[in-house]
């Protein structure tokens, strides 16, 4: 299946090899990368008294269920030593399914489209790179639209440095 849309972000040590490790990671677990958003950076969303992030949002094409790639990414999230201490706080990785195709999927540890997507400014502006008039399946607009309506007011630029 394609239209599989993965966020992938990073705070915390060297942020643009963090996300490299991470689609490597995907790969090497049989899922295909499509395409690739640059890297962007903003400052932190929800619990701004923290370093600034970079996101990636990829495009990926499996015939895994969405609950064995959302097994997938957690997996990679562990190995790379990603621990959860608070909501919204600094990750060494993390990997949110956004979108699955068109499939509204809701269970309590997975709800598929991404329930924040349109509140979230960091992750429309990498979606509308590649997916720019992909239906978002509940609320029935593009991601061009959605990121024309975002409340989010946090600057989301193209990250241009190279990391030691």
């Amino acid at each position: 299946m394609s239209g599989i849309y993965l966020l992938l972000g990073s705070n915390i040590g060297r942020r643009a090899k963090n996300l490299e490790r991470a689609r490597e990671m995907i790969v090497s677990h049989g899922i295909t990368i499509k395409k690739e958003s640059e890297i962007y950076e903003t400052a932190a969303w929800g619990k701004e008294d923290q370093e600034a992030f970079l996101n990636q949002v990829i495009e990926v094409e499996t015939g895994k269920s969405p609950q064995r790639v959302l097994f997938i990414v957690n997996m990679i999230e562990k190995e790379m030593g990603r621990e959860r201490f608070e909501k919204w706080g600094s990750r060494l990785i993390d990997i949110d399914i956004l979108y699955f195709g068109d499939i509204v999927f809701e269970e309590d540890n997975l709800l598929i489209p991404h329930p924040e997507i349109q509140n979230r400014r960091f992750t429309l502006a990498p979606l509308v790179e590649i997916a720019p008039q992909f239906l978002h399946p509940k609320l029935e607009k593009t991601q061009a639209q959605l990121l024309a309506e975002c409340p989010d007011a946090l600057a989301v630029e193209v990250y241009e440095h190279q990391e030691v």
